[in-house]
């Protein structure tokens, strides 16, 4: 039995850990499926969603470094979900690195690209508070040594 194992065993796990643990992974995978499929197949995809031609050309449009941040937010995001399964303190990092992401992808389409990519604002709201939640939460049971 390594170190870790000895500490998890100390550590009472609280009620809410693992379903928050398991909704953040199902979360964060639509999250990596909606960017695979955004850069995959983005016509099919976004005709699915509801989308036109026009946002196709916007998301065709967008600079590589920009998809970069992008990916930053959602992988780092999955990471952090794993990290977080496995009781891994440094689903603090994924989670900070995933906020990053998502700061630069969205505020740079919201505030410098012209014209913006018109995103539902419930949806917007909707990412950011289960990121920051998700940060929060990771943060808060790593001060708990849960996470280890």
């Amino acid at each position: 039995m390594g170190p870790n194992a000895a500490t998890h065993a100390a550590m009472p796990v609280p009620r809410h850990f693992w379903p928050i643990a398991g909704l953040s992974l199902v979360w964060n995978l639509f999250g990596c499926y909606d960017y695979l499929m955004s850069q995959l197949s983005p016509a099919r995809y976004f005709a699915e969603m509801g989308m036109g031609a026009a946002d196709v050309a916007y998301m065709a449009q967008l600079p590589v470094w920009l998809t970069a941040f992008w990916a930053l937010g959602v992988w780092a995001s999955l990471v952090g979900s794993l990290l977080l399964l496995a009781r891994s303190r440094r689903a603090v990092l994924a989670f900070a690195l995933s906020l990053v992401g998502l700061a630069v992808s969205q505020l740079t389409q919201a505030f410098w690209l012209h014209p913006p990519m018109e995103a539902p604002v419930g949806l917007v709201l909707t990412v950011w508070s289960a990121l920051v939640f998700l940060l929060i939460y990771a943060r808060s049971m790593a001060a708990k040594r849960i996470l280890t």
